[in-house]
Order: C-alpha cells, then sequence, then structure tokens
C-alpha cells in the first residue's frame, strides 16, 4: 500500500514560509522600532528583505518539484 521508497511530494513549504515573515514582517518591523532611520539602517533592513524574499524564492521553487509516482504503476 505504502511504498517507504518514494520521494516526498515536495510540501516542505515551512522554510520558505519563515523567510517570507522575515522578509516582510520583522524586517519591516524592527526598522520601526530602531528609530531615528537613517540610510545605513535603511539600506540594512531593504537588503534583508530581498535577500530573505529571494532565498524564499529558491525554496520555493526547490520544494514544487513534485516526484509523485506514476498512477499507473499503482494498478498493478
Amino acid at each position: 500500500m505504502f511504498d517507504s521508497n518514494q520521494k516526498p511530494t515536495g510540501t516542505g513549504y515551512t522554510s520558505t514560509v519563515a523567510l517570507l515573515a522575515v522578509a516582510f514582517v520583522f524586517s519591516p518591523v524592527v526598522l520601526f522600532i530602531s528609530r531615528p532611520v537613517g540610510y545605513v539602517t535603511a539600506s540594512l533592513a531593504i537588503a534583508c528583505s530581498v535577500l530573505c524574499a529571494g532565498w524564499a524564492w529558491v525554496n520555493w521553487k526547490k520544494s514544487s518539484q513534485l516526484s509523485i509516482p506514476s498512477i499507473a504503476n499503482e494498478t498493478e
């Protein structure tokens, strides 16, 4: 019924969601809290957000490659 040698179906999106949370929630909140906002802190926050969003995109693309076995093989 269940084959233990099958590859996972690519549903490991936890790190992708965590990276998006850092990029779009945590980094702007830290920037808002660290008043006064200068060019250096704003640049660091933007760089952190872009880096985390890019890393999340790479994780998404890697996890989205499904490797589900063919249904035709299951009818044997």
